[in-house]
């Protein structure tokens, strides 16, 4: 077993994980990246559609081009990469990981550790959907890497249940290229998706969007032949009498992402709403010297943000490898009234608070209020799919008074 030594250790090549190895490396700090995949950029690979980029770099680029810009800054950085590598073990306490590689097993010890391992589909079987289990029945990541990467349709007909992004941007692109997407179903009241992607991806192709809806039963033998719909109510329990049936050789979930931290759960508090791993505003974890940013610490709605909170957790991950951290208090951030998702879980009042939340139900007008700072923001639409990002000077703490806590509301 090889024994190395590094000031920084990043474990994901995904937005988050180059954007922290990169800023990491600005300051200073010799990083290695850790990436299980044959190539680091994760999901961006294969989102070959435009829209990414236009915060962080302002610029409209596809996601290989914001990957590639982000690996180029790597190889300038001389950030080490190592691919096909998988962390068998972290020792917090030492901040030490046991890798797997081609090259073996290594035991890394770092000085600091940034954890951006992304967020994985929820999979058919967690759907709890009654009916056969024939071939044809895909989550949308996968489907979207057979069309994108390696040039496969996944079938000739098809229904999407779900209408994440992932969801409307391959209805798009499986019409495109020659499929017929009868419709996409939904069981909740609103789209889950960007607004920009039910108007660009559904509405500008004539896909129909049944809110309210959820699939029922599945049928095939070998493949999938028949996939039922019904409506659903508030409980969501399927209503009788509504099921309609669509004759479709493909099933494409988009029913939603998952913080990938089930390696990581003992060890670092999580969030109970965002299901992903607890961090301060500087993406510091529970855990000194252990930062976490990205889909695994909540979803976010554009790579932008996971870019720019993989820059916030690499800047401080130096600064503890390098001894140049400040010792801090954390005050824990409590939600309050229409608060679902919300960013970050603690605040270390030193530094410049960046908000992102997500409202619980569409909102025609609202506002923010961080009560303990005297700080109002008036909004105007809002839908649990699109984060609103708040940002708060750290001047703005003077006014705390010793509060333990900082309450984050949403009010109508």
């Amino acid at each position: 077993m090889r024994n190395i030594r590094t000031d920084v250790l990043v474990i994901g090549g995904g937005a988050g994980g180059m954007a922290a190895a990169v800023s990491a490396a600005k300051e200073g700090a010799h990083v290695i990246l850790l990436e299980r995949e044959d190539t680091i950029g994760g999901v961006l690979n294969q989102c070959i559609h435009n829209g990414f980029g236009l915060q962080f770099y302002q610029q409209e680029l596809t996601g290989p081009e914001f990957s590639y810009k982000l690996e180029n800054e790597l190889k300038e950085k001389d950030v080490h990469v190592v691919c096909g590598s998988y962390v068998r073990h972290v020792d917090f306490a030492s901040s030490t990981a046991y890798v797997l590689s081609s090259s073996g097993v290594q035991k890394i010890e770092a000085g600091a550790i940034v954890i951006a391992t992304g967020a994985r589909e929820r999979p058919f079987g967690a759907l709890l959907i009654p009916g056969d289990r024939p071939a044809g029945i895909l989550p949308a990541g996968l489907a979207q890497r057979y069309v994108n990467l390696e040039n496969h349709l996944p079938g000739k007909r098809a229904l999407i249940l779900g209408s994440g992004d992932i969801g409307l941007i391959m209805a798009r692109r499986l019409t495109l290229e020659g499929m017929e997407v009868v419709a996409v179903v939904e069981r909740m009241p609103f789209p889950g998706g960007l607004t920009r992607n039910v108007v660009q991806c559904l509405e500008d192709f004539g896909i129909p969007l049944h809110l309210s809806h959820t699939v029922t039963q599945v049928r095939g033998k070998g493949r999938l032949e028949r996939v039922e719909v019904s409506q659903v109510d508030k409980e969501f329990n399927p209503v009788p009498g509504t099921a309609k049936h669509f004759d479709v050789d493909t099933l494409i979930l988009s029913a939603g992402l998952i913080p990938h931290i089930e390696d990581y759960v003992r060890d670092l508090s999580t969030d109970p709403v965002n299901k992903g791993l607890s961090v301060s505003n500087t993406c510091e974890t529970t855990v000194r010297g252990t930062f976490a940013a990205g889909n695994n610490v909540a979803i976010f709605d554009l790579v932008d943000y996971v870019a720019a909170e993989g820059w916030i957790a690499g800047r401080h991950a130096a600064f503890r490898a390098l001894g140049k951290a400040r010792e801090s208090v954390r005050i824990p951030v409590v939600r309050k009234g229409m608060v679902g998702a919300l960013v970050p879980n603690m605040v270390d009042p030193q530094e410049h608070l960046r908000i992102y939340l997500r409202v619980k139900t569409p909102m025609d007008k609202g506002k923010i209020v961080l009560e303990e700072l005297g700080i109002e923001k008036d909004f105007v639409y809002a839908v649990p799919s699109e984060m609103i990002q708040l940002v708060v000077n750290r001047d703005k703490f003077e006014k705390m008074n010793g509060a333990d806590s900082l309450t984050v509301e949403v009010l109508p």
